[in-house]
Parts: structure tokens; sequence; C-alpha cells
């Protein structure tokens, strides 16, 4: 099949180099609105370069992967519903829940499958965790604790626009306490700090957050996210139930330092990008894809799943600016 790449940024060129690798692929098509990255990512991945989005319709695509900035991702979704191509696009879909639903109701009634990014769905100790709730290894799930924690902030560029921790950090969280759990969150509390970068604080923001979760059968979620972890990028999961306890993450490259004597776990070298930490998680993802564009799988994490984790982190953030719980019922339009 061919697959063509919208957006050659980071995430975009990792997309081009994974894709490039795969047995389903035989061509890519890419795009970028820098010529330059446009030109040199072409010739590294063997891939046909082209000026636009419309150009890479044009030549014939059989899926698009968008990874470009998020104030493109509902146009450039909605572009290839109307192509009738199916797409893969990095999340969100949109930078307001609103967008995201007119977005939403355009796809309904195409009929285009339209896979978002939320990768820790395809990360073999999370895909473990979800097959040992789903088989009723745990038992009734009471608590779970999901976990990240960046190495250092992002660039204050970034802040400005990302719409806030919980938005662009905590949202994968969200995410995979619901598809783990298979539960749907009623409520949140959220509270945060600031210790470090002043501009962080200037636009409103923390730099340290934690948010408790109802899910509808009462079952608790714990969120921890910070900007600052000089140790290492530390993502995490935990599910307690009445029957057993599993951990995601607690593996020798954990970015975290045990005390205790004559204590040697872990050992490894603790992970410090998020791309070396779900490098295989991202393989699987756009694998997957390839399945959705085959016809052979639905998508893996629907717009309407998008939406919901973005729901919840709004409503996260409104509860920690308002000093309160915050229903979900409150976030819905």
């Amino acid at each position: 099949m061919r697959i063509g790449i919208m957006g050659l940024g980071r995430i975009g060129a990792f997309h081009a180099e994974t894709l490039s690798g795969l047995a389903a692929v035989d061509s890519l098509v890419v795009t970028d609105p820098v010529a330059a990255a446009t030109a040199s990512d072409s010739k590294r991945f063997g891939a046909r370069a082209v000026d636009s989005p419309e150009a890479v319709f044009a030549a014939g695509v059989d899926g698009v992967v968008i990874a470009a900035a998020t104030d493109a991702h509902p146009e450039l979704i909605l572009a290839a519903v109307k192509a009738g191509v199916p797409v893969f696009c990095e999340k969100p879909v949109a930078r307001g829940v609103k967008e995201s639903l007119e977005v939403l109701r355009a796809v309904e009634d195409s009929g285009v499958q339209v896979q978002i990014g939320y990768n820790r769905r395809f990360d073999a100790g999370c895909v473990a965790a979800r097959q040992a709730v789903v088989n009723g290894e745990l038992g009734t799930l009471h608590t779970v604790r999901s976990t990240t924690l960046d190495p250092a902030p992002p660039p204050a560029a970034y802040v400005a626009v990302s719409g806030g921790i919980f938005r662009d950090c905590g949202v994968h969280d969200f995410d995979i306490v619901r598809w783990v759990t298979g539960r749907e969150v009623v409520e949140v509390y959220a509270t945060g700090g600031n210790r470090g970068a002043e501009y962080i604080r200037a636009v409103r923001d923390v730099d340290t957050a934690s948010s408790l979760l109802t899910l509808d059968d009462g079952t608790i979620a714990v969120i921890s996210n910070s900007r600052n972890n000089a140790r290492g990028y530390d993502v995490r999961l935990e599910l307690h139930g009445m029957k057993d306890s599993i951990a995601v993450g607690l593996e020798d490259r954990l970015p975290l330092r045990s005390v205790e004597p004559g204590a040697t776990f872990p050992a490894g070298t603790p992970h410090d990008f998020f791309m070396d930490r779900f490098a295989d998680a991202y393989r699987a993802e756009l694998t997957a894809f390839t399945e959705v564009v085959a016809g052979s799988r639905p998508s893996p994490c629907t717009v309407a799943d998008a939406i919901e984790a973005s729901r919840i982190a709004d409503a996260c953030t409104m509860s920690l600016h308002e000093h309160r719980p915050v229903r979900l019922d409150e976030v819905r339009p």
C-alpha cells in the first residue's frame, strides 16, 4: 500500500522511518510546510516528495498519517474523509472539544476509518494489563494509579499553546485508564503546583499535578504528572484488585532509585525520552493502522475515544482552577 505523511517534524519523521520498514507499505508520499524538511526526509526514506496535502491525495494514497501541528488536524482529517482515505492522526483531534465534535459528526457520516494516536494502547505492558482485567485475573478493581513524569519542561513556546499539563500530558493517562479498565470517568478532582520554570506559571499552568478520577463502577484512579523528573522519563500503571495487583513499567529502565539496603533494582539505564520508552508501541500502532487501511480491522482508537480523553482533561483543568470536584457532565455540550 501507499501511505501519505503530512507533517515531518520529530514525530512525523519517526513515523516515516517506521512505515518505510513495514512489509505492508510499498511506498510513501510526504509533505511538510517546510520545503527543506520535505526534501530531506523524502531522500532519507526513499519517499515521493510533494508540496501540499492536496498533492498527497492526488498521488493515489491508500491511507494518510497526520503529524502536522494541532491546529491543522481538523482540516486535514476532514480532507481525508472527503477523499475517502483512512487516516491516522496524532492526538488531539482538535484544540477544543467543540471542534472535535464537528470532526466526529463528519467522520460518523462518512464511514471512513479514523485512528487517533494514543500509543500506550499498543505498549506490551498496557496490553497485558488490559487482558488481565478482561480475563478477571485481578478480581474487582478498586484502585488504578497512572504516572507520567517528564525529565524536563517543554519549551515556553510549546507550553503557551499546549492547553496545559492535563491536555498535553495527563491526557495519555486518562486514555489508558479508560482503555485498560473499560470504564468511564464520571468525576474528577485535580490540584497542582509550580516548583520550576516561571514561564509555566505565567500561562496559568502548573508543572506538577495530581488528579483523582472516579470511574462509573466506583473504581478510583490516581494520576500523577510532572514536568520535572530529573532521573528520566517515568511512565507507569498500577492496577489493584480484590484478587491480585499488577504493574506496567516496573522494569530495569525505570527512572527511580531505591534506597533500600542491598537493593539492586532497577539496574538499567533510565529511560530519558518518550520515543525511546514507547518505540515498540509506536511501531505496533502504525502496524495496526496498515491493518485499518487494508480493511482487516476497525480503528483501535476512534475520534470518540480521543474526545472522551479530552473531556477528562478539560474537567481536570476546570477543577484545578476552581478548586472543586467536577463531574464530566459539566463539560459535555
